[in-house]
């Protein structure tokens, strides 16, 4: 079975049994299975080809899911697009993925030359003819555009051979089964979303519930009315929970476990959320060049809050030094990763690609260290450690001591150029909601668990920090901004 006749499969076995749903619909294996068909039909009508690349510039909403399957079932590839992209952002990716065809929301207008369809008007009866759905561990199934906070962004390219490998291994990391059912909360337009959200419970025979627009104040109710087994989410979105008042006791009986991924979280947070709430919340790590996932904290058996837990099966991680060569446990190099769930490639960029996988191995860019037992603990971006003086310093570590201070929601840190020290440490803090962050109680923080040359030059309180479209802390905004600060 693949995910292109993965559909066919559920409605054959379990036709009445829940799929996917959102707050405008809900629906059975087997009417998911006639939206697909009847899309497929459409969308081959309107002359997407095997090899085609469609884009699905929507929010989250069960179209996105129904046309997924869709596109995979003709042999079709799809591109996600962030709906809050800008035109020229847009119009860049339509023309570097090639997309024959444009999937928007009602209202929206094409950009460029790609046909466009509104998301209404997409087919949903019975086709008359049905062609069977093409299986081909080899066609590219998905194209990832990176968030571009470094650059352009690339196009990774992600076949069904790399969508197989790694569901397989998150169905026997993180214990799925047919009893699960994921409350989707991430946007769609990230491999995240996609693979740990949808396909993931969906393999194994579980269901998806479309969650609003995120918002803490909700979130609970969401829990007690879909009662998911397990959700996904970044640190920021965990951060704003953590921080609702204490009367708000939710019933999270239902809730297996919580994945946090996309950026690090703090030791801190990670054990207060758990208390708090009553499930285990489970540090990962991945990147979209190796389709999501590349380690994980167990669900059941040691979890260690502060490191991204042990490699999921079947993938390798190493450490590596300035020199290539392998490094001990306990000493910080850059982690690279090795199994079937590396990308084939980015697209159209030949020698970007040879310079991230070499020898089958995937050169992450983040700086990390293992323990004796093999957790991995990511201490920062190589691209991201600040040089003060000589002496290598990484954000992360100062950002889990700040993150200590109980009026501190969220804190970034980065380097910004010093005459004298070569780079300087600079910190920005967001407030709790409800809290006055103390800068002398910061300073008291930081000179009792930091060295002298680790400690911040300056601390800003930011009503809000930026993030990108993920979600991800927007580093490079605040380091030009410190830069015109100064």
């Amino acid at each position: 079975m693949t995910f292109s006749t993965l559909i066919d499969h559920r409605a054959a076995g379990d036709p009445a049994g829940a799929a996917v749903a959102d707050s405008a619909q809900s629906l059975t294996n087997a009417e998911l299975l006639v939206r697909v068909r009847a899309a497929a039909a459409q969308l081959t009508e309107l002359g997407v080809l095997p090899g085609d690349v469609v884009a699905l510039k929507l929010a989250n909403r069960v179209e996105f899911v129904v046309l997924l399957f869709a596109a995979w079932r003709i042999g079709a590839t799809v591109t996600p697009v962030n709906p809050a992209l800008t035109e020229p952002e847009v119009l860049r990716q339509l023309e570097d993925s090639g997309a024959r065809l444009l999937v928007v929301e009602d209202g929206r207008e094409g950009v460029g030359e790609v046909p466009v369809i509104s998301v209404s008007d997409i087919q949903r009866e019975t086709p008359t003819s049905d062609a069977p759905p093409v299986v081909d561990p080899t066609a590219l199934a998905l194209l990832i555009y990176t968030s571009g906070t470094t650059g352009v962004p690339k196009g990774v390219m992600l076949d069904h051979a790399n969508l197989d490998a790694m569901t397989a291994m998150g169905r026997e990391a993180l214990q799925f089964s047919g009893s699960d059912r994921c409350l989707l909360i991430l946007p769609l337009f990230h491999v995240n979303g996609i693979v740990v959200s949808v396909l993931s419970p969906l393999l194994v025979g579980g269901s998806v519930v479309i969650a609003d627009r995120f918002n803490p104040q909700s979130f609970f109710d969401a829990i007690e009315e879909h009662r998911p087994t397990f959700f996904s989410a970044v640190p920021t979105i965990y951060s704003m929970l953590a921080a609702l008042p204490d009367e708000v006791k939710p019933d999270t009986s239902s809730v297996r476990f919580a994945v946090c991924g996309a950026a690090p979280a703090s030791a801190d947070l990670l054990s207060r959320f758990e208390q708090r709430y009553g499930f285990p919340l489970v540090e990962a790590y991945g990147l979209s060049e190796g389709t999501c996932g590349s380690a994980t904290n167990p669900v059941d058996g040691l979890r260690k809050p502060g490191t991204v837990g042990l490699p999921f099966p079947g993938q390798e991680i190493r450490i590596l030094g300035v020199d290539g060569d392998s490094l001990p446990h306990g000493a910080a190099g850059e982690v690279v990763v090795r199994g079937a769930n590396v990308m084939r490639g980015y697209l159209g960029r030949p020698d970007e690609t040879a310079a991230v996988i070499k020898d089958g191995w995937l050169h992450t860019g983040d700086v990390g260290r293992l323990d004796e037992d093999g957790y991995l603990t990511i201490v920062g971006r190589s691209k991201e450690m600040i040089i003060r003086g000589g002496e290598n310093i990484y954000p992360k570590e100062i950002e889990d001591v700040l993150a200590l201070d109980p009026t501190v929601l969220e804190v970034a840190v980065v380097g910004v150029p010093d005459e004298k020290w070569g780079e300087v440490v600079v910190a920005y803090v967001q407030p709790r909601p409800g809290s006055t962050v103390d800068l002398e109680s910061i300073a008291a923080l930081c000179e009792q668990r930091l060295s002298g040359y680790k400690r911040p030059s300056a601390v800003h309180v930011l009503e809000t920090l930026p993030k990108s479209a993920v979600g991800k802390l927007d580093k490079l905004a605040l380091r030009t901004a410190a830069l015109v600060a100064n």
